[in-house]
């Protein structure tokens, strides 16, 4: 089912946040007050942690709650809150081990585990442990948008708790949270983003989701990636902020729109209040009902094309134990096959599925290779055996014959025209070079198209009208036009490639096209999908953290999206057909 956004303003405030008598009035219920009758009390213990490598330098202070429910026989679950002095107090705004003490006997939620911690701090002269005073490593540690903190709370500070205090915490993500204020609020939802694995729910309060360290590009980005299985509960006021870093508000509201238009489990609740707690603590005891709840949301996002919307656990694994794999192409009949580069060797996997099977042992090593209507494979060779020239061929696929067809080349990938004619690229000299089917031993083929950064993927359009190549060491996909007579026109930057944070270039990759006239790129991030007028659709997750170089469409009907991910090929069914 798809879950409806909460708009809670004013007097429609008032079944959550108890009586609302002005803005930001905001009151604790009883369930944030006092434990009720027959209500254990957790104890919590505070710890101080030193030793980050992630954050090398800084100190900070943390406290661990642990409910009275907790046996230790097996893994609790666990909720981390940023700015834990904020929450782990009972007499401010949010009162945490009283609504844990009060939703955990009663069932609310599971016996959960709350992990506390302040933002570190460098140098002398830093706050104690409780209130919001200057701590200087926080907005690096909250604001910035990368893997950074989710690797410190994954790696560095869970570990130190569980060893510390002898605990056992989960790593199921349906049983780990991850909460904040203000910049705790995005950093919440970045650990999360980049985590999902390890955290699917995510609370934020007045969350800053605005241009401090270019977090303001989240809700552009939720838009344009597959949905990712993270369920949010967002807390805002109208009366946030409003500075030089951009609107709170309509920060808050944008990541709204976009949670609903990607058909996340969502929820916002839409106040009347300032940049502080208060409504966020009037309200955490529902909010908190509704994040842990049982009943799974639903979405959408790129399930037009993929039944799962290209989360991560979507792919399928069908063949590991290579040295790398490259060069993924289909025949006619949907047959798939793929190349162990350094080995030299080409595998097939049939179309109706199954195992790879060795198809050309001991060959010329392929980094590209596409088959022509005429049946015959050609491809980029790097080498054979300890020679290392470089050059294209053709292989006759019945007697695995292989003839050399251009000499004098670098070539990285290539497509073949029903034509005749082989567009490869140079990824060293940004060109892209044509060599017609017919040819043998042909030196220095000429360059039809150049100044591209790295090219690197190549893919034509289904009526091959139009010839698309991806830039690896650069941001776009660049889009000719094909003539009849192989001649290329109007070379375009047509799409932007998705850049990870903080890096240089997209790493554009292997290219592919479907029937309906998508491009497939994979990158740094993924996979990223456009539309023929290279409109970004959305980015489908990599099948593991290792890079995808190369991707095609296989299998019956060619539905099937198979990619070259390092030592593994990987698969999934789509709703489209590949060309």
């Amino acid at each position: 089912m798809r879950v409806r956004m909460a708009w809670v303003t004013g007097c429609l405030g008032l079944a959550m946040a108890g009586v609302v008598p002005a803005a930001d009035e905001y009151r604790l219920g009883l369930e944030s007050t006092e434990r009720a009758a027959g209500v254990p009390k957790g104890r919590v213990e505070s710890f101080e942690f030193e030793a980050s490598r992630v954050f090398p330098g800084t100190h900070r202070h943390g406290w661990i709650y642990i409910p009275a429910q907790y046996q230790g026989r097996e893994p609790a679950a666990v909720m981390v809150f940023q700015d834990g002095h904020a929450y782990v107090g009972e007499t401010g705004l949010m009162r945490v081990p009283i609504v844990l003490d009060n939703l955990i006997a009663k069932g609310a939620m599971p016996v959960t585990i709350g992990v506390f911690v302040n933002p570190g701090h460098r140098g002398g002269g830093g706050p104690d442990g409780s209130g919001w005073g200057n701590r200087n490593n926080r907005s690096v540690e909250y604001d910035s948008l990368g893997d950074a903190y989710a690797r410190f709370l994954i790696e560095e500070l869970l570990p130190f708790v569980e060893r510390t205090f002898e605990v056992r915490l989960s790593d199921d993500p349906a049983r780990n949270a991850v909460a904040g204020m203000s910049s705790g609020g995005i950093c919440a939802w970045t650990v999360a983003w980049e985590r999902p694995d390890r955290f699917g729910k995510v609370l934020s309060h007045i969350g800053s989701f605005v241009n401090i360290r270019g977090g303001h590009v989240y809700p552009a980005l939720i838009r344009k990636t597959g949905r990712k299985p993270i369920r949010v509960f967002l807390q805002d006021g109208s009366n946030d902020l409003n500075n030089a870093h951009g609107n709170w508000p309509l920060a808050n509201l944008e990541m709204a729109s976009a949670l609903a238009f990607a058909g996340y489990d969502h929820r916002f609740v839409y106040g009347d209040g300032a940049h502080n707690g208060r409504h966020g603590g009037a309200i955490l005891p529902e909010s908190l009902r509704w994040l842990w709840r049982e009943e799974p949301g639903a979405g959408v996002g790129l399930e037009a094309v993929l039944p799962d919307g290209g989360i991560r656990e979507g792919w399928e694994l069908v063949g590991e134990g290579y040295a790398f794999t490259d060069a993924a192409a289909s025949d006619a009949d949907g047959n798939f096959h793929f190349s162990d580069l350094p080995r030299g060797d080409v595998y097939r996997v049939p179309a109706a599925g199954g195992t790879p099977r060795l198809w050309l042992e001991n060959g010329p090593k392929i980094s590209g290779m596409k088959f022509g209507a005429d049946g015959w494979l050609y491809a980029c060779v790097q080498a054979t055996g300890t020679n290392e020239t470089r050059r294209i061929v053709a292989i006759e696929p019945g007697s695995k014959r292989v003839e050399t067809m251009a000499t004098g080349v670098q070539p990285n990938d290539l497509v073949v025209t029903r034509s005749g004619h082989v567009f490869f690229t140079d990824t060293a000299a940004g060109q892209i070079q044509r060599v017609p089917t017919s040819a043998r031993e042909m030196s220095r083929p000429p360059t039809v198209a150049g100044g591209i950064a790295r090219p690197n993927g190549i893919a034509l359009s289904s009526d091959e009208s139009e010839l698309w190549v991806s830039e690896h060491g650069g941001r776009h996909v660049w889009r000719f036009a094909l003539n009849p007579d192989g001649s290329l026109g109007g070379g375009e930057r047509r799409a932007v490639l998705a850049v990870p944070n903080g890096g240089a270039d997209s790493g554009g990759d292997g290219a592919a096209t479907d029937g309906e006239g998508r491009v497939w790129v994979t990158s740094h991030l993924g996979i990223q999908v456009f539309d023929g007028e290279g409109r970004s659709l959305g980015v489908v997750s990599r099948p593991q953290d290792k890079g995808s170089v190369s991707v095609a469409f296989g299998g019956t009907g060619h539905r099937m999206l198979y990619v070259c991910s390092s030592d593994r090929v990987y698969r999934r069914m789509t709703r489209t057909l590949g060309r």
